[in-house]
């Protein structure tokens, strides 16, 4: 199984839903960087269960706990280690799913690879539960880039049927915070609505997030394989229930043609490289181009739902589920801060490399 990402910064996660705790281990991050801790917990509450009629029902605090990387309040150049204790499992609610694999879980494909040993209680280590200690290591990303011009934000783009505005791909306004991030709140009332909808049918319903990042520098990313676009497909394929990503213009750049698709140059009056539309995303060969870097992120329903699904039994048959527990009606609320963590480690990770900061 593999953990852990990265070149010049290397993170890994670890735990599982149900385990003592879940934690990561961030190593490369820059010496000497003072984190505000209080913004740190309320970026994790962003991401934390219990806080939103539209989420799931278990009591998470969240809150970090340091172990390693930091003196005085600082990093200290050591690997920064942390862990979230897990509070608030409820194992009771997953022992009808010993000998039952939950649809489109990966408890099925973790009993092929790994056998009986899989622990599949909370999803064991393919849980959304995982994304916490994401969050941790992108929190912290996310300060040490704002700091030096770099910003990181995203938003629900759709929820169903129901979608919002999309960023302005040359001058992107990031949205306020808030259970449902928006760019329009009545698209964020119409998000609600499907929510709630698909909840009173003992049912979910899948939703996307669209992310910016402004502030780079041209000339990141390492093609062909660690390109910028690669790194973050990496990364952002490692939170589940992400089922597609596409950068600028994505899937729809195969209705267009070359002299609708492709961005002129022009000189800026500080005599830089610009783009006068921005359907690359920001990305061209895997290398950014300074423009805004644009990606959008398709997030699938959620699996565990209340109403009776068709599956087999690992011992041989047929079966009937009904699941219990507390589950999210729609991840893609919940699923904003994650991808903006992604985001962050992932840029953080080619800037480091390419030694564009010290």
């Amino acid at each position: 199984m593999s953990s852990t990402f990265g070149a010049a910064l290397r993170l890994t996660v670890f735990g599982q839903s149900h385990a003592p705790a879940i934690g990561m281990v961030l190593d490369g991050f820059p010496a000497g960087f003072a984190p505000d801790f209080d913004a740190l917990a309320a970026f994790l509450a962003r991401r934390a269960p219990g806080n939103s009629p539209c989420a799931a029902a278990r009591a998470e605090a969240d809150l970090p706990e340091f172990l390693a990387g930091f003196s005085g309040g600082r990093t200290c150049g050591a690997p920064i280690a942390a862990i979230i204790r897990n509070t608030d499992a409820r194992k009771e609610d997953y022992v009808n799913l010993e000998d039952i694999p939950r649809p489109s879980h990966a408890d099925w494909t973790a009993y092929e690879k790994y056998g009986a040993s899989a622990d599949r209680s909370g999803g064991g280590s393919f849980s959304g539960r995982l994304t916490a200690p994401l969050c941790i290591a992108g929190g912290l990303c996310l300060q040490w880039l704002q700091a030096r011009g770099v910003r990181v934000g995203a938003h629900i783009l759709s929820i169903g049927a129901a979608r919002d505005a999309s960023f302005d791909p040359i001058d992107p306004t990031f949205p306020e915070i808030a259970p449902l991030t928006v760019l329009d709140r009545a698209a964020g009332e119409r998000m609600a609505a499907e929510i709630e909808a698909a909840k009173a049918d003992g049912d979910s319903v899948g939703g996307s997030v669209e992310c910016a990042v402004t502030g780079l520098p041209a000339g990141l990313g390492e093609p062909p394989f660690d390109g910028m676009e690669n790194r973050l497909a990496q990364l952002l394929f490692g939170i589940p229930a992400v089922k597609g990503v596409e950068f600028g213009s994505g899937f729809a750049c195969a209705t267009m043609r070359g002299s609708g698709h492709n961005d002129a140059f022009y000189y800026d009056e500080n005599g830089a490289v610009r783009t006068r539309t921005n359907l690359a995303g920001g990305v061209l060969g895997g290398i950014t181009t300074a423009m805004p870097l644009i990606f959008r992120v398709a997030i699938k329903p959620t699996p565990s739902i209340a109403r009776e699904q068709e599956s087999i039994r690992f011992s041989g048959g047929g079966a009937a589920l009904r699941i219990r527990g507390r589950h999210d009606p729609c991840i893609a609320p919940r699923a904003v801060p994650c991808v903006e963590a992604a985001a962050a480690v992932a840029v953080l990770d080619a800037l480091l490399e390419a030694k564009k900061w010290k």
